[in-house]
C-alpha cells in the first residue's frame, strides 16, 4: 500500500515536472514567434498635442513600420510620420501626482503630517517624446507623447537605429560646472 502511495505520488511529481516544461516551452516558442512578426513593438503611449487632427489627450500605441513612427489610437484612428521627416527628437522624464481633488483633500485631512506620506506614493513617473518634423509641403510641425517610465529609452534606441537625430540633453543634476560658481 505505502509502495503504491510513493509509486503514485513520483509519477505525479513527473507528470508535473513535464506539464510545466511543455508549458515554458510554448511560451518561449510564441515570444519568439512575436518578435520575428514584428519589426517593432509598440509601445503604449497617450498623444499629449501636435497631430493634425488628432484628439489631445488620446491613448494608443506607437511603433515604428517600414520606414514611418505610426501612432494608432486605440479608437482606431492613426497617424503617421515618415522617419526622413523627422528633424529632431527630445526625450525627457516627468511625474505627477495622481488622484485629483480626492487625493489632495486626502492628504490635507490626515493629521499629523501624515499626507506628506501618502504624496510620495501617490506620483507616477512616466517619459516624454517631442518629435520635430516637416511634413510633405515642406511645413514644420511638432509632437508630444507621454510614455510609461522606461519606455522612452526603448523608443529613443529604435529610432538611433533608424537613422533618426536625438537630441542630447544635459543632466541638470550635475553641479559640479555652473557657470560663475567657485569651487
Amino acid at each position: 500500500m505505502i509502495r503504491r502511495i510513493l509509486r503514485f505520488q513520483h509519477i505525479c511529481q513527473l507528470l508535473t515536472c513535464l506539464i510545466l516544461t511543455i508549458y515554458f516551452s510554448a511560451r518561449v516558442a510564441a515570444q519568439n514567434d512575436d518578435h520575428a512578426k514584428s519589426p517593432s513593438s509598440a509601445l503604449h503611449a497617450t498623444h499629449i498635442l501636435g497631430f493634425e487632427g488628432m484628439a489631445r489627450n488620446t491613448n494608443g500605441d506607437l511603433s515604428i513600420q517600414d520606414d514611418a513612427l505610426r501612432y494608432q489610437t486605440s479608437e482606431g484612428g492613426s497617424a503617421q510620420i515618415v522617419l526622413k521627416s523627422i528633424e529632431d527628437v527630445s526625450f525627457g522624464e516627468e511625474d505627477k501626482e495622481e488622484g485629483g481633488t480626492p487625493m489632495a483633500v486626502t492628504r490635507a485631512a490626515v493629521p499629523f503630517g501624515g499626507g506628506r506620506v501618502i504624496g510620495l506614493f501617490a506620483h507616477k513617473k512616466f517619459d516624454t517624446v517631442t518629435l520635430q518634423y516637416l511634413d510633405p509641403e515642406g511645413g514644420s510641425h511638432g509632437a508630444i507623447f507621454q510614455l510609461d517610465k522606461g519606455q522612452g529609452q526603448v523608443l529613443k534606441s529604435e529610432l538611433e537605429g533608424q537613422g533618426v537625430r536625438v537630441a542630447v540633453v544635459r543632466d541638470r543634476t550635475d553641479k559640479s560646472k555652473r557657470p560663475g560658481e567657485k569651487k
